[in-house]
């Protein structure tokens, strides 16, 4: 709280100072500031902007450009020089001039200014943030309209990689330290520093420092980041976000190469968006020309992503610009059994009549996907009831269980961040546990959340998992390691083997964070619920997709009506069946596993499936045979897929920048966005159902999002989420999976930067992957060389070995990265066994 006088002029005197606030004097005023205030955020608040260019709020002070001064006064004593305004906090009885009424304060700044501008280049011009820089705005403002100084300005070779997607222009940098403060404090990736000293000082890498034979005269700001520097071997500026350092950077030094030189920023026009690439939701500013993105920004929302967001939703954007994209609808010539071109008009008759005919037989399945808006969520739960007469729906695009869906509509519907688990919270609790879910690669935001509750508010952060990943170090955490599958078991062994960890989680404020892979352990979920119960820690569901949130919570699902309703719950099943006027069968649905084996075995008639990626699947091999025997398949997508090799209609959809809805994200928090790229014809799901619908006598009244929406919010606004136990929450424990000779247990999820189709056509992003690796123990690497062959009677994937602390018995492999495509070669998931040998040198 900073309180200041009503008017100019008048006095704070008589307002009592509240503990833990001093009352101060800054330009003429009367001020009341809470203690430990820096004077820079106190200025800020009374509308006094000092310029700055090392100072960021998120970012621990560094008095590092001086470009803040300001005159201080205490105890009526003038200190001797002006003072750095973001580096000095308020105190009691100081007076405090700025650039405003002080002719020192001025003075100094544009001294400092002066000093700045004696080697920067004149390149505004050609400089990506020109007409946007803070350097440029600030010499306008602060600065001397000459320059004393003629010397030939000091220039560098440009640029220098620091990573793939972001490139140094040495030149330009002022040092105010921001990127190194960001790498090593917010992101714990602190591979860029800064090199030499004096007017030999530049931000640089371990890479960079060997190219220019700095290495052993490097001096870099604190021990932990001289130990990482040294030790990384030449590693580049390896981050999930590396891209924010771009966009903090106050003069156009780091530049993105995706970006550089493409755009100016008058060039372009701004909206506001919501992030399609993680179940965070993250603020984001998408800039575009000419119909199309050039870039995209984080936005400013303290609430969900602060001011930052990963490399993924950053620069995985170009995937709506594909040459494959599709643009018009093809049905598929009955003669040739071709997919041909048609228009829409004849291509939803097809679809129409197709479905029909499948629904009138043995039904028709729906796979809805988890990419989902909440409003085309709503429409495919919308058309499944009414169009198809059928609950056999299901968004998950990925391994499930019937555990999951009880216990997601036992803890999960209904949730918003007034009752829920929301990023607030983490960053306040005293311990949270992660279980099976890696929040680096899965839910950045919420990793960058979990470490700035580590580092500033000693947040006790543990990890249930198989070994020592970067979000266990990074967040300065425990690992609790167990085998694949293990999980179940090792929960309920907290209360006997980690005694301290459950009297934590009984503590006030804890909370456990679950995430999507908790689906393969039979009997996690029960476990969980059973934690809950007895120590009150509160669970948080973190899914990996953008739309599994607000596809739960519209009815996408075998046995959930909108709104969370039980398909089997005759009162609920009433309240739908009225707004909706149809009646909706009572008996529970197939799953996305239920739907492909009846597909499979000619047991449906259809298939209608939504942007859904068979090696997605528990079982690619499944999917693939499922669509092959369905009578009639219907394909809603972007691009040609494995799925739309077999449609016998494709209608192409709208991507996230083409259309407007919104996500609900992890906590519950509705994410609305409106359209950024105008008058591309192209079309949300929404829409393409409910004119298919109209097709087939049927009105689902979602024609625009907004009216999908209202009508979602109808049935929506009756829901009061409740906790229940289930008879599906009482999964008894099965044995771990256990490992014989020449046999492993098999560890696995998505990296964050991996080949998903999403991050197509990006190879500045591809190129900051990270290796991919098995990772296995010592002990079981022994023998096997420096390459490991893990296979199964579907495939094998051979990758260079890593010896890592996992338990013995466990191999680790990537997801779905460069030569681990573990669902489409193995077949197989976490917690599976599988065979490994050495594989070839």
């Amino acid at each position: 709280m900073t309180i200041a006088p009503d008017k100019p002029g008048t006095s704070t005197e008589d307002t009592p100072v509240p503990e833990g606030h001093v009352k101060l004097v800054i330009d003429g005023e009367e001020v009341i500031a809470p203690k430990g205030e820096l004077l820079i955020r106190t200025a800020e608040r009374l509308g006094t902007v000092i310029p700055r260019f090392c100072d960021h709020p998120l970012l621990d002070p560094a008095g590092a450009c001086r470009q803040c001064l300001v005159e201080v006064e205490m105890g009526g004593r003038p200190m001797p020089k002006p003072q750095a305004s973001c580096t000095m906090t308020v105190a009691d009885g100081m007076v405090v001039k700025t650039q405003l009424t002080s002719a020192v304060a001025d003075k100094a700044q544009q001294g400092v200014m002066e000093l700045l501008l004696i080697n920067h280049p004149l390149d505004c011009p050609i400089c990506d943030k020109g007409g946007e820089c803070p350097l440029q705005n600030q010499a306008m403002a602060h600065g001397r309209p000459e320059s004393r100084f003629v010397d030939t300005k000091r220039t560098f070779p440009k640029p220098l990689p620091i990573s793939s997607q972001v490139l140094l222009d040495r030149e330009r940098c002022v040092l105010c330290q921001r990127c190194t403060r960001f790498s090593a404090q917010i992101a714990g990736d602190p591979f860029i520093e800064l090199l030499e000293r004096g007017a030999h000082q530049q931000i640089g890498t371990a890479e960079t420092a060997d190219v220019l034979g700095l290495a052993e005269r490097t001096t870099v700001s604190d021990a932990s980041s001289a130990e990482m520097l040294t030790s990384s071997g030449g590693e580049p500026f390896q981050s999930y976000f590396s891209g924010n350092v771009i966009q903090i950077c106050p003069v156009g030094a780091l530049t993105s190469a995706a970006y550089r030189f493409r755009s100016r920023p008058f060039d372009l026009v701004s909206a506001p968006s919501v992030c399609e690439h993680c179940s965070s939701g993250c603020a984001e500013r998408t800039d575009f020309r000419r119909g199309k993105v050039m870039r995209k920004l984080a936005g400013d929302d303290p609430q969900v992503n602060e001011e930052w967001i990963c490399d993924k939703g950053r620069f995985a954007f170009r995937y709506p610009q594909a040459a494959d994209r599709l643009r018009r609808p093809q049905v598929r010539n009955r003669e040739t059994g071709v997919l041909e071109e048609a228009s829409w008009t004849d291509a939803l008759r097809a679809a129409a009549e197709g479905l029909s005919k499948a629904r009138d037989g043995k039904g028709v399945g729906v796979l809805a996907g988890g990419r989902l808006t909440v409003e085309d969520a709503y429409a495919y739960s919308k058309f499944a009831r009414i169009a198809l007469r059928t609950n056999d729906i299901d968004f998950r695009a990925r391994a499930h269980s019937a555990e999951e869906l009880a216990f997601l509509a036992a803890a999960v519907v209904g949730t918003t961040p007034e009752t829920g688990v929301t990023f607030g919270e983490i960053e306040r609790a005293r311990t949270v546990l992660c279980v099976a879910f890696e929040p680096e690669d899965e839910a950045p935001i919420v990793f960058l959340r979990l470490r700035k509750a580590a580092r500033k508010n000693r947040t006790r952060v543990v990890h249930l998992g198989q070994w020592t990943t970067s979000s266990v170090r990074k967040t300065f955490g425990e690992l609790l390691a167990c085998v694949p599958g293990g999980e179940a078991a090792a929960i309920d062994g907290i209360a006997t083997h980690a005694a301290d960890l459950d009297e934590a989680l009984a503590g006030d404020g804890a909370v456990v964070l679950v995430g999507e892979r908790a689906a393969e352990v039979p009997g996690l979920f029960s476990a969980l619920h059973r934690l809950s119960e007895r120590t009150g820690a509160r669970l948080a569901w973190i899914p990996r997709r953008a739309g599994e949130r607000g596809a739960l919570e519209a009815g996408a699902a075998p046995t959930l009506l909108p709104g969370g309703r039980p398909v089997t719950d005759a009162d609920a099943r009433a309240e739908v069946e009225n707004a909706w006027g149809v009646t909706i069968p009572s008996a529970e649905g197939r799953d996305t596993t239920g739907i492909l084996q009846a597909a499979s075995g000619q047991q449906l008639d259809g298939l209608l499936v939504g942007g859904v990626d068979p090696d997605d699947l528990p079982d690619p091999d499944l999917a693939r045979r499922a669509l092959d025997n369905a009578g009639f398949v219907v394909s809603l997508e972007l691009r040609p897929s494995a799925v739309t090799e077999r449609a016998d209609v494709v209608l192409p959809i709208a991507p996230a920048v083409e259309k407007a809805g919104s996500y609900l994200n992890w906590e519950g928090r509705r994410r609305e966005f409106d359209v950024t790229l105008e008058g591309t014809g192209a079309l949300p799901d929404c829409r393409v159902l409910d004119t298919l619908a109209v097709e087939m006598d049927a009105d689902l009244f979602t024609q625009t999002p907004a009216a999908a929406h209202a009508d979602f919010s109808r049935l929506q606004s009756a829901v009061k989420a409740t906790l229940r136990a289930s008879d599906a929450l009482k999964v008894a424990l099965t044995a771990s999976p256990q490992a014989g000779d020449g046999k492993a247990v098999l560890a696995t999820w998505r990296q964050l930067i991996d080949n998903g189709s999403l991050q197509d056509d990006e190879p500045h992003l591809k190129g900051t992957q990270r290796k991919p690796v098995a990772r296995l123990s010592a002990k079981t690497a022994e023998g096997l060389g420096k390459v490991v062959k893990v296979s199964t009677e579907r495939g094998a994937i051979t990758l260079p070995v890593e010896v890592a602390d996992l338990p013995d018995g466990v191999v680790w492999l990537p997801g779905n990265s460069d030569g681990s495509a573990v669902r489409a070669t193995l077949g197989a998931g976490h917690g599976a066994v599988v065979s490994i040998t050495g594989g070839e040198q």
